[in-house]
């Protein structure tokens, strides 16, 4: 009877807590040199006086880890946009296409794990270490011990060290996520078409303190990642998007009042059009003194990724656009999909003893629609003395359909779900899904900035921002990743010494701790500060210019986001020449 040792050790409560198998090292999974090389260029070539032809690209390639979801590895990652302008004092016509390549890069945390399933399934491993752990526990071996020697027996045989050079994890990584491995295959493309023109002149309304702006764009995504990133295993998608505009601003009472009113038009392919008005007003005080007020409306199309994706990521997690089609494609209709939180509620049920399927509530899902935000902002910029500048706003905004995530899970049976099925992790998929939060949720802010004017070519500035959001609806993970305070002071020369040719600049930074969201982890981010300098020097008879510096020069390393590599110093000398 193989399974006697496994009844007899659960008899026991040998199993009691959560195993998972042995993981690998970052290092050991990935490469952390990082390689950037860019390549940029233009040719400009002027009409006549008053109109100019360009054409600009802007090449990048290199290595580096990125999280997401997971943590990738980009191997061979390719980037380019080529622009191709005509502008002249009145208008301008422009249309640009970004290309990109994902190379060799792969999945870190999959192919990591279908690693471990490649040299020894979970099928054979989890049953030799539960048999091991009944072993030693039967033994006499304390139950901590006894874990530590199981897992030894388990994993006897593990490849460890540096596994990218293992045959078997480098046919991981060059099988397609869509094939069942974790390469990437994404080839998306961006192409855009725009032009604005300004009608001042052409009807004379520059002579009565007004200008008049119009403009269009057409944008198109391609997304091509045979069905290693998006819902694209049938072919590329493309999403179309245009969108036109039209600006009026006019000043009153000679220059005390300036007052702007603009609206625009936006149309995606999967969604209905929207037309948002904004206005504003600048109160002249007086000589160097304003009053700003704005109240604006913003719409923002769900991105490509909140429509389209259909990625497997670590932990059994499939992320899912907020699409319909995607719903449809994993038979949500006949194969429920069950809130995280009665999942919960269910599986407590269960370990009291009286599982109550009942309390399992489907999620509902209504139109997935783009993301609208009304803002209204007072504002106060002066410059006193001729020496300090001051600036300061305060904001408020509520967004409707805000859109964020929710966690769903699914029984993997879909022809014969049972309510069970959720409470097995071997037999439940659980979804993050794209979705609109129901109900408005608010947003409030405000910032400060004073800048200095000292003797000798010195100054001092220093910033404060503050920014948060309000409540979102239960279950709706928001990503609003921003702390509540964010602060920079900073002292600059632009010339002492040397008949001024020798400058610097240092400031301060610090952010407040805030708790960060994201799909590859939620957490507490610690508050941070750190100091940024440069000296410069001017050499005149060369027009050129030397720097020495660094970023957090005093190397305190901090995060910017939960879960990822932590920042140290970056340190630079360069040399730019024919700059003034």
């Amino acid at each position: 009877m193989p399974y006697a040792p496994l009844l007899y050790g659960n008899a026991k409560g040998y199993f009691g807590g959560d195993v998972s198998r042995t993981g690998y090292a970052e290092k050991d999974i990935v490469d952390p040199t990082t390689m950037n090389v860019k390549f940029t260029g233009s040719m400009n070539y002027k009409l006549s006086d008053k109109t100019e032809a360009s054409f600009s690209f802007y090449n990048g390639t290199g290595n580096t880890v990125y999280t997401g979801s997971d943590r990738y590895a980009f191997r061979g990652l390719r980037m380019g946009q080529y622009k191709l302008e005509i502008k002249s004092t009145n208008w301008l016509v422009r249309a640009y296409t970004t290309r990109e390549d994902a190379g060799a890069s792969y999945n870190a945390t999959i192919a990591a794990r279908y690693f471990n399933e490649a040299w020894s399934p979970s099928s054979t491993w989890f049953p030799t270490y539960m048999t091991a752990l009944t072993s030693y526990r039967d033994a006499g071996l304390p139950a901590a011990s006894a874990v530590v020697a199981a897992r030894a027996i388990a994993d006897a045989n593990r490849p460890t060290g540096n596994i990218r050079l293992n045959t078997m994890f480098q046919n991981l990584t060059n099988t397609p996520i869509s094939q069942g491995g974790a390469l990437l295959l994404d080839k998306t493309n961006l192409n855009i078409y725009e032009g604005q023109y300004n009608f001042s002149n052409a009807l004379g309304l520059d002579k009565m303190g007004a200008d008049l702006l119009v403009g269009g764009i057409m944008k198109q995504y391609v997304l091509n990642s045979q069905g290693t990133v998006f819902a694209d295993t049938a072919g590329k998608i493309k999403i179309n998007e245009s969108g036109a505009y039209a600006q009026l601003s006019k000043k009153f009472f000679g220059d005390l009042l300036k007052v702007s009113a603009s609206g625009r038009y936006d149309k995606s392919t999967n969604f209905a059009g929207r037309f948002t008005p904004r206005v504003s007003m600048v109160f002249k005080l007086a000589q160097d003194n304003n009053i700003r007020l704005s109240y604006q409306t913003a719409y923002r199309f769900p991105t490509t990724q909140n429509q389209w994706i259909n990625l497997l990521v670590g932990g059994g997690t499939r992320l899912m656009g907020g699409l319909p089609a995607l719903r449809d494609h994993y038979k949500f209709s006949t194969n429920p999909a069950y809130t995280l939180a009665s999942v919960n509620a269910f599986g407590a049920s269960a370990l009291a003893g009286a599982p109550n399927p009942a309390l399992l509530k489907q999620a509902v899902f209504n139109e997935f629609k783009p993301e609208s935000m009304s803002s209204i902002e007072l504002g106060y910029k002066a410059l006193w003395a001729k020496k300090l500048l001051v600036d300061f706003y305060v904001y408020s905004g509520t967004y409707t359909n805000f859109i964020g995530g929710v966690t769903v899970i699914q029984s993997r049976n879909a022809a014969a779900p049972s309510p069970l099925d959720v409470l097995d992790a071997s037999k439940r998929m659980a979804y993050s899904i794209s979705t609109n939060s129901d109900g408005d949720v608010k947003t409030k802010g405000w910032g400060l900035s004073l800048d200095y004017l000292l003797p000798r070519n010195f100054s001092v500035s220093g910033s404060i921002f503050s920014d948060e959001i309000g409540e979102v609806a239960p279950g709706v993970v928001p990503y609003f990743n921003s702390p509540k305070i964010r602060a920079n002071i900073a002292l600059n020369n632009s010339g002492f010494l040397f008949n001024n040719r020798l400058g610097f600049s240092a400031n301060m930074h610090y952010q407040d701790g805030f708790n960060y969201e994201s799909t590859f982890a939620v957490g507490k981010l610690s508050a941070y500060q750190t100091v940024d300098a440069v000296l410069t020097f001017k050499v005149p008879n060369y027009r050129s210019l030397i720097k020495a510096g660094g970023t957090n020069i005093f190397n305190k390393y901090y995060r910017t986001a939960y879960g990822s590599p932590q920042i140290g110093g970056l340190y630079y000398v360069s040399f730019a020449y024919n700059v003034f």
